[in-house]
């Protein structure tokens, strides 16, 4: 226990740095953190991330050890518009099991997919859209970085999803294969000097006999252009199984669609303990080619095509990325981290 507080210490202590830099495009990674960005990765973008993981999980009831595999995969597809985006997203995880019971002991094997989700997010909205057209104030630079209390006005995506359940699956409340919905409301908040901070609502298996409801907060820093830390919290509610984990790692940007990564996960209760590490890879095909052309209209935020004049002080693509990386007018700069 006292070494777990211990390393969320530390965590807490790396992510209080803060510094400022110029950022170029980069990828738009959920990795390596569990909660979802409220912002797609962009029209024609096609992006793998995958994810290795070993751990323990301790049962101290049930006197069970298990050491643990697994492969967290996530596909994402960005199409129609810069706001859509359609993904798979799962888990797979064997377990290899100890079980005590006085002098004897049993040994078995669990696999199963502990997620399997399909599902699409739409960006509802996008408080950043104006103020990029606006611009910066060109005679204040204390003006375009102290604190405002629009800053705190998040961007709202939405997830719709269905959990696609297989039968006689240790890791999930349903005996028999089950389709069930998945919700998720994200929200996301960037702030000057590389700060990020998302938070999920979950609503997950409502049509189930266990259903189950959480959030994820997540913050992220970047420290410069190849460097981003973040700190997690999730909450699990449900009869099955409820719990609060905590994650925290970082990422390292190869190039501007690979991006290389490494966390670790831990728990504070012992029905089961869990202590994890992971690394992981984030990989995009960019096929983006036509930018979109935004024009504020009265009364209305959508996307449309303005005037040749209204083109030139407007366009831009609407993408922002999940670590406070404005987008400039020829592609513009992304996030690095989750």
């Amino acid at each position: 226990m006292i070494r777990k507080i211990q390393i969320l210490c530390c965590l807490v202590f790396l992510s209080t740095f803060s510094l400022f830099a110029q950022y170029t495009e980069t990828i738009n990674s959920n990795r390596p953190g569990s909660s979802q960005g409220a912002f797609a990765v962009g029209n024609q973008v096609l992006q793998f991330e995958l994810g290795l993981g070993l751990g323990k999980e301790k049962h101290e009831l049930l006197n069970s050890d298990a050491n643990a595999f697994t492969i967290d995969y996530a596909i994402r597809y960005g199409f129609l518009k810069e706001r859509l985006e359609v993904n798979a997203i799962g888990t797979y995880q064997r377990n290899s099991v100890t079980i005590t019971q006085g002098l004897a002991t049993a040994n078995f094997n669990q696999a199963n997919f502990k997620i399997n989700t399909l599902g699409a997010k739409y960006l509802l909205y996008d408080p950043y859209r104006k103020r990029d057209l606006e611009g910066p104030n060109l005679y204040s630079w204390k003006a375009n970085n102290k604190f405002q209390w629009r800053d705190l006005i998040p961007a709202i995506s939405v997830y719709a999803g269905a959990n696609l359940d297989f039968s006689d699956n240790p890791f999930t409340p349903e005996l028999e294969s089950s389709i069930s919905p998945k919700l998720v409301i994200s929200t996301q908040n960037n702030w000057s000097g590389g700060w990020v901070f998302v938070t999920n609502i979950i609503v997950d298996r409502v049509t189930t006999d266990f259903p189950s409801y959480g959030y994820i907060l997540t913050l992220t820093h970047a420290f410069n252009e190849k460097i981003s830390v973040f700190a997690e919290n999730q909450a699990l509610i449900s009869d099955f199984y409820s719990d609060q984990l905590f994650r925290g790692g970082g990422a390292y940007l190869i190039s501007n669609d690979l991006q290389l990564d490494a966390s670790f996960l831990l728990n504070f209760k012992d029905t089961p303990s869990r202590t994890f590490g992971y690394i992981g890879v984030s990989y995009r095909i960019d096929m983006h080619k036509k930018d979109e052309f935004i024009e504020e209209k009265s009364g209305s935020d959508d996307d449309s095509t303005g005037s040749k004049k209204d083109k030139k002080k407007k366009k831009r693509k609407s993408r922002k990325r999940k670590d406070d990386i404005d987008l400039d007018d020829d592609g513009g700069s992304e996030n690095l981290l989750n």
